[in-house]
């Protein structure tokens, strides 16, 4: 399934290895998460992982809208990623990053930030679509790749001021950090040096990437 794939991608690119099987956290009925969201927000999530933390464990779900994953089985991007599904993808695609990265800290015993998960998985939109748009040789989806994922930006209107900030500071890093790739390490989207720098940013906690991002003045 997409998922699956989506998350072998990933998985790939960043050497993470794995132990949980995304598709296993999966859940697609609006209902189930009526109660667990804001009656405001909920006609507008079409993707939201929920995590639930005890002493030693947590507990996760990934919600994905029907809809959505209907529409990107009947134009899989995995096949050609186009300007059709692009929106479609980058959702699920969200989806995907923010669970792997939320297993990957917890088998390591590592704190998630909000922002860093946010970071990270703008920062993983536009390592899959490269990774993918490279392999399809879409070279003009690509040309057009960080400006839309950065350059005007869309966000909910019911986001709080707080959630607001935090998603545009999100955009904000990810974009100079990702578009610096590019400046350094122009042509193949995997080039071994480019997929060592993403695999050290990978790993490094919210403080660590944002710092090196001002310190290379990337901002």
């Amino acid at each position: 399934m997409l998922l699956d794939k989506l998350q072998g991608l990933l998985d790939g690119i960043y050497d993470t290895e794995l132990a949980h099987n995304v598709q296993d956290f999966l859940v697609t009925d609006s209902a189930i998460i009526q109660g667990l969201i804001s009656d405001d927000a909920s006609p507008q999530v079409n993707e939201t992982l929920f995590v639930q933390q005890s002493d030693n464990e947590i507990g996760l779900m990934l919600y994905l809208d029907q809809g959505l994953l209907e529409r990107l089985q009947k134009s899989d991007p995995i096949d050609r990623l186009n300007d059709q599904n692009f929106a479609d993808f980058c959702v699920v695609l969200e989806g995907v990053s923010h669970f792997n990265y939320m297993v990957w800290n917890a088998a390591k015993d590592k704190c998630v930030t909000l922002m860093e998960l946010e970071m990270q998985a703008e920062v993983d939109k536009y390592v899959g679509a490269t990774a993918l748009l490279e392999q399809q040789n879409n070279p003009a989806l690509a040309a057009s790749l960080l400006a839309q994922l950065f350059d005007d930006p869309a966000f909910h209107d019911t986001l709080s001021a707080e959630e607001l900030m935090r998603y545009q500071d999100a955009n904000d890093f990810a974009g100079h950090f990702c578009r610096s790739l590019e400046s350094r390490f122009p042509g193949s989207a995997m080039a071994p040096h480019r997929v060592e720098v993403l695999r050290e940013f990978y790993r490094w906690p919210q403080s660590a990437k944002v710092s090196h991002i001002q310190s290379n003045h990337f901002t």
